[in-house]
């Protein structure tokens, strides 16, 4: 009977190597796990030093590359060209990783459903970094280690997925989940995209319509008004002289308003400004309650569907804290980190954060003592899912009567301020005639 070497994590993350005596590398993954293990690596022992060598091997023969050699005959400087490497977008990235979960799902070999994909792909970034993953497979290296030299393209939360699957054998399942994942991310960004695509356009009318009052329409009245021995009103001087101002310094002004927006971005990148913009984007009304919605979603699927696919759970939380998102989410996963560390539960530090509403914690807590953690976290993901949508249709409805009333105000405010000097003298012009009446 075959002999398997394995390097796991016990419940506080703690690494543990041992041997195990089994059938097959499934059974050995078995084995593991029942003994309270979260397996990292299982190889047979033995094919760690076949696979060292013929890594050494590819190695020694990618320092002396063959004349005319199209792909460099397996050397990999991990020079980045600028431009490539990223540049690959989530739809393009997602099609790929639905496509070659089916190409793997048939049973074709995964090297050559690398190369048929590379040969369809129109995306030049993707085509040469297939072509990349290709060569580095060829020279030895497993997927995973493969997808991790192109960091600005598979994530880790990609890379660790993709490693759960080779180990386990089901990497045809990893990957499906992995489009699974990325298509509803998708689904949802397009949502809330296209619901503030309404406002962003009026918020742009609204402005642009502003620059043309200012700058051609007022100063029409200005030069009326020059002419008529009146009392102007207080608005309508102040809106005369802010037309003024505008018109005169239209650089100025614009210069203005790109110091206030650079020294916006400058702030939020700070690690205050980021907290406290994060915290304002959970609480601000009505937008908040998509967003919170949304980082929920997001955290319960990652966690769900890492922790489904095999990761540990403590590399799952490391992995959900990096792509929250939300600092302050990523704080609250930081805490939970901590706390199954030290072997408590994980309901804890989710209550406490105040982020996470009752009913997520309650169902969080019902799937970790029923041990079916993985399956309650998609669950509430695809319950969240739902909400977003009516959330979404709820803050449209709500933002597009606030949009028009913001766009009416600041024409109406402008139009009133035009319009007070002249209804103040047809006033006048009322009170000194006395209606025409003759005394006989």
């Amino acid at each position: 009977m075959p002999k398997y070497n394995y390097i796991a994590l016990d419940a506080r993350g703690n690494e543990t190597k041992g041997s195990i005596e089994c059938g097959s590398q499934n059974e050995a993954i078995g084995r593991v796990k029942e003994m309270q293990l979260f397996p990292t690596k299982i190889v047979e022992a033995g094919s760690e030093d076949k696979g060292a060598a013929k890594k050494a091997k590819a190695k020694t023969a990618a320092g002396k590359p063959k004349a005319g050699a199209k792909k460099g005959g397996g050397m990999n400087l991990n020079i980045r060209i600028p431009g490539l490497g990223g540049g690959v977008k989530p739809k393009v990235l997602t099609t790929f990783t639905r496509q070659l979960a089916t190409l793997v799902d048939a049973g074709l070999p995964l090297l050559r459903g690398l190369r048929v994909l590379e040969k369809q792909e129109r995306n030049a970034n993707l085509k040469k970094i297939l072509g990349d993953l290709s060569v580095s497979i060829e020279g030895g290296s497993t997927f995973s280690e493969a997808l991790a030299q192109h960091p600005k393209v598979f994530n880790r939360l990609f890379v660790n997925m993709v490693k759960a699957g080779e180990l386990g054998g089901v990497l045809e399942v990893v990957l499906k989940r992995l489009a699974e994942f990325s298509e509803k991310a998708q689904k949802i960004k397009g949502k809330v995209k296209a619901a503030m695509f309404y406002p962003v356009a009026v918020m742009i009318v609204a402005v642009g319509i502003m620059i043309l009052l200012m700058t051609f329409v007022v100063p029409k009245f200005r030069d009326v008004f020059a002419g008529m021995n009146i009392t102007m009103p207080k608005f309508t001087l102040m809106v005369l002289w802010l037309s003024q101002t505008i018109k005169d310094n239209i650089l100025a002004t614009m210069g203005a308003c790109a110091v206030v927006v650079v020294l916006f971005l400058l702030f939020i990148k700070t690690k205050f400004g980021c907290r406290v913009w994060d915290q304002f984007k959970l609480k601000a009304p009505p937008v908040g309650q998509v967003v919170t919605k949304v980082s929920i979603s997001r955290f319960c699927r990652t966690l769900g569907t890492l922790v489904s696919s095999g990761v540990p759970i403590l590399q799952a939380l490391t992995i959900v804290k990096e792509t929250a998102g939300n600092v302050i989410i990523a704080n609250a996963v930081a805490k939970v980190h901590e706390s199954v560390k030290e072997g408590e539960t994980i309901t804890a530090p989710l209550e406490a954060s105040r982020v996470f509403p009752p009913i997520v914690v309650s169902m969080v807590d019902v799937g970790e003592q029923t041990g079916a953690l993985p399956e309650m976290l998609l669950k509430i993901a695809d319950n969240y899912d739902e909400e977003v949508d009516n959330a979404v249709s709820a803050m449209t409805s709500l933002l597009e009567p606030i949009m028009i009333v913001f766009l009416a105000v600041i024409v109406g405010s402008i139009v009133i301020a035009m319009f007070l000097p002249l209804i103040a003298m047809i006033s006048n012009m009322s009170g000194d005639d006395p209606g025409g009446k003759s005394k006989d």
